[in-house]
C-alpha cells in the first residue's frame, strides 16, 4: 500500500461578518456559487465528476470571518485537479439559472440546521449582541432572505453576487497550502503558473477589530429560558471576553477549560454526579468564528442537568462559582502545579493527520500567526504565562456571565420567539438571593479542589522487540470455550502506543425489548461508575470507550501502553463489581428515556429505525425501547439482567501496537479470572438474520416525530442477496459511478435537498444499495421525491448502458488507489480488523482481495448487475419519513384516531407496509405488529456473515 492522496486548502479572509445587511447569508451562498463551473471548465458540477472519476472529495465553509475550500484527489491527478479549482478563484461561471437553483440548496441546508438545539442557541447568543455589530447578523440565508425579499425589494442577486466576489474574493485575501509527494519545487512551480491569474484588487481586507465588546448590553447578563427541540435540561454559563487570539502562544483558555471539565475527584461535576443533579460538563472555547473572532472571544460552561438538575439549576451555577472563585484566589503556582498533564505529549507527535484536513488547519493559520507558527501556532502551549491566564481567569465572574437554561418544562411559558430559527425563549433578572450570594464572599465548596497526581502519566516510552511474532495480519494467539485472543505487533508505525479491544457476547441481549434496555442502562451507569477513577487516564492521552453493542459488550482502550493494563483493569474491576444506588439508577433511567426520544425526532434515524425493523428479523424498534423505559423499570430488575450476563459469556479480543505477545494474553486472561464467567450454553450469532423481500416494491410511510419540523427522509433501497465478496466490491464501484450524477441531478438540476447520496448497504451480510433524499415537506411530497429518485435510476441505467471502456477503468482505477490507500496512523488498521473480528468474519486480508476482484471486473458485469437488480424482479423498500407541510400545526393522530390512512400508490404494484401515524408519546404498537406481521410471512435468508 502507498499513500498517493494529495491536497489543497485555500482560506478567504472574508465571511458571513461581511455580509450586506440587505442580502443575509451572501458570504454563505457565494461559497455554494463559485462551485457551479468556470470559464475555463464550464460544467456546473464538472470538478465534483472530475473528483469523484480520480478518488477525491472536496468541501467548504464559510465562518464569520474567513471562508475555507478544500479538496483531496489522487497524486496523480493533482495538478490537473488544482488547475480546475483554481479557476473558480480566477473566473467563475455564476450563471443566473444555477443562482436561482443553488438558492434552495442553501435554503435546505437552513432547513437541516433548524431542529439542532446548538444552531439555535448560536442565534439566539448572537442576537444579544449590540445591533450594530455583526455576531447579530443571518448568517445562514435561505430562500427569503435570498430570493423572496431580493425580487419584492427588486435588488438583483447576479449582479451582487458577482460585486461582493469582485470586492472580496481578492489574491491578498487569500492563503493557500498544497501538500503532495512532489518536490517542493515543483509543487511551488506548480502554484505559481496555476494561481498567478487570481484577480488581486488591492482594496484593504474586512476589519471589525474595532467593534469590541459586542456582548456589553443590559441584555446580555440575564438568565435566559429555552424550549430545546430536543428532550434535554441544560445550562449554559457563558462569558464574552476580549478577543483573546492574540495570545496563541499562550493559549490562557485551554488552562482554565483543562480545570473547569476536570472530571476526576474534586472537580464541579464529580459533585453534581454524586447529587445526581448532571451527567455532563464541557468547559471552553471552541475556536470555531461564533467563539472566537477579532471582536470577542467566548468561555462557555455547558452542563447536561437530570431532572432534579434542572429544578435546582441555580445551586449548579452556585458550584460553577464557587470552583472559579478557588481558582482565582489561589496563586499561580497552586493553581496550575498539575497543568502540565494536557501538554505532555502532544498528539502531533505521534499521529499523521490526513492530508485534507492537515492542508485545512494549515491555510487558517496562515491567517492567524507568523509563518514560524504556520504549522503548530493551534496546537502548541509555547509559553507559560500566569498572568495572561490570571487576567482571562478574573474576567469570569457572575456579573458578566449569561445564563442559558434549556429544559421541555419551559413550554408555553416563553412568550418570545427568535426571527431566524423560531426559538422560543423568555427573559428575566437572576433572583436577588443568588446575585446577592454571588457578589459576597463566595466561600468555596469543602469538596471542590484541584487535581491530585496523575498515576496513569507513561514514563516507558521504549518498543517492544522480544516475543513479537512479525505478521501482516492479526493471528489468534489464546482460544478456548470462554473465549479468544487476536494478536498483531505494530510493525510499521513503531510507537509506545496500543489499542486493546474486546467484545463480551451475551445471549441475554437480544431476547426482548426490556432486556436491550436494560443493557443500555447497565452499559450507561458502568460508564458513570468508571467515569472519576478513570478520568485521569484519559488526561494522559489514554483512551476508553464503553458500547452497548447488539450482542455484547464492547471495550476498547488505547493509548500509551505502558500503562494501559491499568486502565483496562480498572475498567474490568467495576465491571464484576457492578452496583448502583437507587437515585443514580433512576437518575439514568430518565436520561435513557431522553436519548430515545431524542434519537427517534431525526427523520434520517426514524428512518433507519423503520427500514431496519422491517429488513432484519427479530429486531427491537427503538420505539419498543422507549416504550419499555416508560412502562418502568426498578434497580432489582437491572441488577437480575446483569448477573444473568455476568453469567455466561464469549469473549473476543484484538491487541495490537507495543505490546508482546504474552502481555497480550494477560488482558484475556484477567478478563475470565476477574469475571468467572461460564461458557455459552448456545451458540450466540453476530448478525440478525434478513428479510428476503418478495420480488416488487414495497413502501413503508411514517409520520415524523418531532411536530413542526419540515424535514423529510425518502431511501429507496434494492436488495441483492447473501452475496460474495466480490459482489460487495462490484455494488462499492456502481455507488461510486452513480455519487456524482445523483448529487447533479436530485440537487443541482431538481433541487430536491441539500443531502441527496446514494450507498451501499451491507445489512447483516444481505448486500443491496440506496439511494437517500433529504427533502422538506413545505418544498416537496415525498411521493414526488421518490419518482425523482426513479427518474434518476432510469437515466443512470441508460448512461451506463453507453459507459466508455476508459470512464470504466478509470472508476475502477480510482477505487483501487482508495483501497490502496495507506494507513495515516495505527488506527485505521485496527478499526478495519476489528471490524472482522466484531462480526466474526476474520478476512483480515479483505482490501487485497477486494483490489484482486476489482482488477478482473468487466464492464458488462457492472452494467448487468445493475440493470438486473433495477429490473421487473427487483426487491425494492421504499421508507418515506413525512415531515410537517406550512398548515400542519397540530400533533400526529394517536393510533385509533383518523388518519392512518393507506400509503399512496407510486405506479405499479405496491405492497402497503402501514402508514405511521404515531402519537407524541411515540407509542406505534400497532405499527409495529403491522411491520412484524407482514415480515413473518416472508422467507429469511440463512446466517450469512462470512462474505469470502
Amino acid at each position: 500500500m502507498e499513500n498517493d492522496g494529495s491536497a489543497a486548502a485555500l482560506c478567504i479572509a472574508v465571511g458571513s461578518f461581511s455580509d450586506p445587511d440587505d442580502l443575509p447569508g451572501l458570504a454563505h451562498f457565494l461559497e455554494h456559487m463559485v462551485f457551479m463551473g468556470s470559464v475555463k471548465y464550464p460544467s456546473e458540477n464538472g470538478f465534483d465528476a472530475f473528483l469523484k472519476k480520480h478518488g477525491g472529495s472536496d468541501n467548504a465553509s464559510t465562518d464569520c470571518e474567513r471562508t475555507i475550500f478544500q479538496f483531496d484527489v489522487q497524486r496523480k491527478h493533482f495538478k490537473e485537479a488544482l488547475d480546475r479549482w483554481a479557476q473558480f478563484f480566477i473566473c467563475p461561471l455564476m450563471i443566473k439559472d444555477a443562482i436561482e437553483r443553488e438558492v434552495e440548496a442553501v435554503d435546505s441546508e437552513y432547513q437541516l440546521a433548524k431542529p439542532s438545539d446548538s444552531h439555535r442557541k448560536e442565534m439566539l447568543f448572537g442576537s444579544l449582541a449590540k445591533p450594530n455589530h455583526p455576531m447579530s447578523k443571518f448568517c445562514w440565508g435561505n430562500a427569503q432572505t435570498l430570493k423572496t425579499e431580493p425580487k419584492n425589494k427588486k435588488i438583483n442577486v447576479y449582479e451582487r453576487l458577482r460585486e461582493f466576489w469582485k470586492r472580496h474574493y481578492s489574491a491578498h485575501y487569500m492563503t493557500l497550502a498544497v501538500q503532495s509527494k512532489e518536490k517542493l519545487d515543483t509543487l511551488e512551480q506548480w502554484v505559481r503558473e496555476i494561481f498567478s491569474e487570481v484577480p488581486n484588487n488591492g482594496l484593504p481586507k474586512p476589519d471589525f477589530s474595532d467593534l469590541l465588546d459586542p456582548f456589553d448590553t443590559p441584555v446580555f447578563n440575564k438568565l435566559y429560558r429555552v424550549v430545546p427541540v430536543r428532550k434535554v435540561h441544560a445550562l449554559t454559563i457563558t462569558w464574552a471576553l476580549p478577543p483573546q487570539e492574540k495570545h496563541y502562544r499562550v493559549k490562557p483558555l485551554h488552562y482554565i477549560a483543562w480545570l473547569i471539565g476536570h472530571e476526576g475527584a474534586g472537580s464541579i461535576l464529580s459533585l453534581l454526579r454524586k447529587k445526581c443533579w448532571a451527567v455532563a460538563l464541557f468547559g471552553g472555547n471552541s475556536e470555531t468564528g461564533f467563539d472566537q473572532n477579532s471582536t470577542y472571544s467566548i468561555f462557555s460552561i455547558s452542563i447536561t442537568l437530570t431532572d432534579e438538575g434542572f429544578h435546582n439549576f441555580y445551586q449548579v451555577a452556585h458550584l460553577v462559582f464557587q470552583y472559579l472563585r478557588m481558582l482565582q484566589t489561589l496563586g499561580p503556582q497552586q493553581r496550575y502545579r498539575t497543568l502540565t498533564s494536557p501538554v505532555l505529549y502532544p498528539n502531533s507527535l505521534f499521529i499523521s493527520t490526513d492530508p485534507i484536513e492537515y492542508v485545512e488547519d494549515v491555510c487558517e493559520n496562515m491567517q492567524l500567526f507568523p509563518k514560524e507558527d504556520f504549522l503548530t501556532g493551534d496546537q502548541l502551549m509555547f509559553e507559560f504565562k500566569p498572568e495572561v491566564i490570571s487576567a482571562a481567569l478574573n474576567l469570569l465572574i457572575p456579573d458578566k456571565a449569561n445564563l442559558l437554561l434549556l429544559s421541555p418544562e419551559h413550554e408555553g411559558k416563553c412568550p418570545l420567539k427568535e426571527k431566524w430559527f423560531g426559538t422560543q425563549y423568555s427573559v428575566e433578572d437572576v433572583e436577588p438571593e443568588w446575585q446577592q450570594r454571588w457578589t459576597g464572599a463566595l466561600d468555596p465548596h469543602l469538596q471542590l479542589r484541584l487535581p491530585e497526581e496523575n498515576q496513569f502519566i507513561a514514563t516507558d516510552f521504549s518498543l517492544k522487540t522480544a516475543d513479537c511474532p512479525d505478521t501482516d495480519y492479526p493471528v489468534r494467539i489464546s482460544s478456548s470455550d470462554r473465549g479468544c485472543l487476536w494478536y498483531k505487533k505494530d510493525n510499521k508505525f513503531k510507537i509506545p502506543k496500543a489499542y486493546v479491544r474486546f467484545h463480551l457476547i451475551s445471549p441475554e441481549i437480544q431476547k426482548s425489548s426490556k432486556n436491550l434496555v436494560l443493557f443500555d442502562l447497565f452499559v450507561n451507569i458502568l460508564v458513570h461508575n468508571v467515569a472519576e477513577p478513570a478520568y485521569e487516564a484519559d488526561v494522559a492521552q489514554l483512551e476508553y470507550k464503553l458500547v452497548a453493542g447488539e450482542y455484547g459488550l464492547v471495550i476498547k482502550v488505547k493509548g500509551f501502553n505502558h500503562k494501559l493494563p491499568l486502565l483496562f483493569n480498572l475498567i474490568v474491576d467495576h465491571l464484576a463489581d457492578f452496583s448502583t444506588a437507587p437515585d443514580v439508577f433512576a437518575m439514568f433511567a430518565e436520561q435513557l428515556k431522553k436519548t430515545y426520544f431524542n434519537i427517534l425526532i431525526k427523520p434520517e434515524k426514524l428512518g433507519k429505525d423503520v427500514r431496519l425493523l422491517v429488513l432484519e428479523h427479530a429486531r427491537w424498534s427503538m420505539i419498543q425501547k422507549y416504550q419499555a423505559v416508560v412502562d418502568g423499570l426498578s434497580v432489582d430488575e437491572l441488577m437480575e439482567f446483569v448477573n444473568s450476563f455476568k453469567r455466561e459469556l464469549f469473549a473476543e479480543g484484538l491487541v495490537q501496537g507495543n505490546f508482546t505477545s504474552m502481555e497480550s494474553v494477560q488482558f484475556l486472561q484477567y478478563v475470565t479470572d476477574k469475571l468467572q464467567f461460564q461458557k455459552l450454553s448456545v451458540e450466540v450469532p453476530v448478525l440478525f438474520r434478513v428479510v428476503e423481500l418478495p420480488q416488487k416494491h414495497h413502501l413503508c410511510k411514517v409520520k415524523s416525530l418531532n411536530k413542526g419540523d419540515a424535514n423529510s427522509e425518502v431511501t429507496v433501497y434494492y436488495q441483492s442477496g447473501p452475496k460474495n465478496l466480490r459482489e460487495h466490491t462490484l455494488m462499492e464501484l456502481l455507488v461510486m459511478h452513480m455519487e456524482e450524477p445523483c448529487f447533479d441531478f436530485l440537487r443541482t438540476k431538481e433541487t430536491l435537498g441539500y443531502h441527496v447520496y446514494p450507498t451501499c448497504r451491507n445489512t447483516s451480510g444481505v448486500l443491496g444499495f440506496s439511494v437517500t433524499v433529504e427533502t422538506q415537506a413545505t418544498k416537496f411530497n415525498t411521493e414526488l421525491v421518490e419518482l425523482k429518485i426513479e427518474e434518476f435510476l432510469q437515466s443512470f441505467g441508460e448512461k451506463m448502458s453507453s459507459l466508455s471502456d476508459e470512464a470504466f477503468r478509470s472508476q475502477v482505477t480510482a477505487l483501487v488507489k482508495l483501497k490502496g490507500c495507506e494507513d495515516t496512523h495505527l488506527g485505521e488498521e485496527v478499526d478495519r480488523n476489528w471490524t472482522e473480528v466484531l462480526t466474526q468474519q476474520y478476512i483480515f486480508n479483505r482490501l487485497s482481495r477486494e483490489i484482486d476482484a476489482l482488477k478482473l471486473m468487466t464492464k458488462a458485469e457492472l452494467v448487468s448487475w445493475f440493470m438486473v437488480h433495477r429490473g421487473e424482479t427487483s426487491r425494492k423498500l421504499s421508507v418515506h419519513v413525512v415531515g410537517f407541510g406550512p398548515e400542519e400545526n397540530d400533533p400526529p393522530a394517536a393510533e385509533g384516531e383518523d388518519g392512518g390512512g393507506s400509503s399512496a400508490s407510486l405506479y405499479g404494484e405496491v405492497s402497503r407496509l402501514t402508514f405511521l401515524s404515531p402519537s407524541q408519546t411515540l407509542t406505534t404498537a400497532t405499527a409495529i405488529m403491522d411491520i412484524r406481521a407482514f415480515t413473518s410471512a416472508l422467507n429469511l435468508y440463512p446466517y450469512h456473515k462470512i462474505l469470502k
